[in-house]
């Protein structure tokens, strides 16, 4: 039994969903380095701080996405 995205995609929904998972995380990383800068614009270190963290975690998340989608594309 296939779902709706699967039928509409061609891509199974576990693939898919990591997908989608790991481009979020990467324009997500893209776009706080636009608030970085206008963080840093600002002089607010805090905010700097703020979305240095964010984008770290946005990155890790994008890599755990690149790891999965690996082991998914071998099987």
């Amino acid at each position: 039994m296939s779902s709706k995205s699967e039928e509409s995609t061609g891509t199974r929904d576990a693939d898919y969903n990591v997908i989608w998972f790991t481009e979020a995380c990467l324009s997500n990383a893209e776009r706080l380095g636009t608030y970085i800068a206008d963080a840093q614009k600002a002089g607010n270190q805090e905010l700097v701080d703020f979305f240095q963290k964010a984008q770290a975690e946005s990155r890790k998340g994008a890599e755990l996405g690149k790891e999965m989608l690996r082991t998914l594309l071998k099987a």
